[in-house]
């Protein structure tokens, strides 16, 4: 197949996942990406990442952070603009 046919089909694909096309539309995709290695190897790649991103759940019990862990946060902060300034006046 033509290059200008797989950037045909990769333009499609997002919709076709979405089942947002004509049966006849999906029909000519799917022809055109089982005859095609580098299509076929694009599909099974976005499939994975479709899945993937499907999978993650992120997490929302975070640990808290300590008064001591953000009390030595504040205090390297603080040294990091006092060496700042420090080194821009010279």
């Amino acid at each position: 197949m033509k290059d200008q046919d797989c950037e045909a089909i990769f333009a499609r694909l997002s919709e076709y996942l979405d089942e947002e096309l004509p049966t006849a539309t999906c029909e000519e995709l799917e022809s055109h990406i089982q005859n095609c290695a580098p299509c076929v190897e694009f599909v099974e790649s976005l499939k994975k990442s479709v899945g993937l991103h499907r999978a993650y759940r992120p997490t929302d019990d975070l640990p808290a952070i300590s008064p001591e862990v953000k009390q030595s946060l504040h205090e390297a902060y603080q040294r990091m603009l006092e060496a700042r300034a420090a080194g821009h006046t010279g």
